[in-house]
């Protein structure tokens, strides 16, 4: 299976501020459009409960939301779409099965535990960051930040920079991409 990885980080590495939401400074039109492309050509996405997409196409989207909620893997009461699973009972194989339809590419959409738990799984993962905003105390895009930069987790795990997909400098957006060698 293709795994997917799109995330959106302050210069310090954070996905989000100290209250865990996405700030305005870090959304920019050329990133939400990639994003939204990148989504379109996926068959499921995975979350959490907190990270989500809102896109015209969201609600079409089979989903795996990421969740303690649970004992391993439940239906969605909010979307029939959506599955709830929670890793410690559970295996991503079980999850995407039970989606029951085929699935042969994912997008992880994070959070930082979801993020996480994908690092050495991922096909290719999207990194756009944008300079010049720093968010201290906020949430880290993996477990290893702030200790570490994304960069660095990514290489760690085995995938290596193919360089700039996209960049914006009037939004100051540089979206790199890490391939997992074949």
């Amino acid at each position: 299976m293709r795994i997917e990885g799109y995330a959106v980080v302050s210069e310090d590495g954070m996905i989000a501020d100290a209250s865990g939401l996405l700030p305005p400074q870090l959304i920019t039109r050329a990133d939400q459009r990639f994003f939204k492309q990148g989504l379109n050509g996926v068959d499921a996405v995975v979350h959490g409960r907190n990270s989500q997409e809102d896109h015209p196409n969201s609600a079409k989207r089979h989903r795996i939301v990421v969740t303690r909620n649970v004992a391993d893997i439940a239906p969605s009461p909010a979307n029939p779409r959506a599955i709830l699973w929670n890793p410690l009972g559970a295996t991503f194989e079980e999850a995407v099965a039970a989606l029951d339809v085929p699935i042969q590419s994912a997008a992880i959409l994070g959070g930082t535990d979801v993020f996480g738990r994908f690092l050495d799984r991922y096909t290719v993962f999207f990194l756009s960051r944008i300079a010049g905003v720093r968010l201290p105390g906020g949430r880290p895009i993996f477990p290893q930040v702030p200790a570490q930069t994304p960069e660095a987790v990514l290489a760690e795990h085995g995938l290596r920079d193919k360089g700039c997909e996209l960049s914006d400098p009037a939004a100051r957006l540089i979206i790199s991409r890490w391939e997992r060698p074949a």
